[in-house]
């Protein structure tokens, strides 16, 4: 199924610090979320081990939303959290 990401999520993820490439991995890898109005969610948790505004955080988590239109997978938002989540 192709994916198609909105230019509202591609800007949402780098204000949020996920990208283009993590957004991809969730929608193919992550596991399912609760979303509403007919959305469909997934997250995923990598490995941060950075700081992000003057704050350490060991890892984030990146959570996508999107719709499917006929074959087409299209993203609405991107959030990403940071902390620290059991594996």
């Amino acid at each position: 199924m192709e994916i198609q990401i909105d230019p509202h999520t591609l800007a949402r993820a780098e204000e949020r610090g996920a990208d283009e490439e993590e957004i991809l991995d969730v929608i193919k890898t992550g596991t399912d979320l609760p979303a509403k109005h007919g959305r469909i969610g997934k997250a995923k948790v990598y490995e941060y081990k950075q700081e992000r505004r003057h704050k350490y955080y060991e890892q984030k988590r990146v959570e996508v939303f999107y719709i499917i239109e006929d074959n087409l997978i299209i993203t609405v938002t991107v959030y990403v959290f940071y902390g620290k989540w059991e594996s």
